[in-house]
């Protein structure tokens, strides 16, 4: 099996700032925030990218049906629960080598607490 820092942090290994778990999502703060809040939406489950939910297994096993709706759903909650959903926030998942992603484990970024502006890049 895969052990990513997310595994990691999930299995007791690592140490992070939890904001929010159950038994399928945990919701951690960002090591390096790029605004004011941010936080990591992290499926309990090991998947490596949103291609697992497109074939509906990983490692064998079938990704739940609606799994990854539930993790949004866990995101605003959250957004609810630190206070940033009245004025907005942002929600990015990034894909790939050119997508930005450094974990290969699904996770979605959840930003706030600032005007966070129009462009994503640079």
């Amino acid at each position: 099996m895969i052990q990513d820092v997310f595994c990691k942090i999930i299995n007791g290994e690592l140490k992070a700032d939890v904001v929010y778990k159950d038994d399928d999502f945990w919701v951690i703060k960002d090591i390096s925030p790029q605004a004011p809040v941010h936080l990591l939406v992290v499926p309990v489950r090991h998947f490596t990218s949103l291609e697992d939910f497109v074939h509906g297994e990983h490692d064998g096993l079938p990704a739940p049906a609606g799994l990854f709706g539930k993790g949004l759903v866990v995101a605003h909650k959250v957004a609810h629960q630190v206070g940033i959903a009245e004025k907005g926030y942002r929600l990015i998942i990034n894909e790939g080598e050119h997508g930005g992603k450094l974990v290969p484990h699904l996770h979605i970024h959840l930003l706030g607490g600032k005007r966070l502006g129009p462009k994503i890049v640079k």
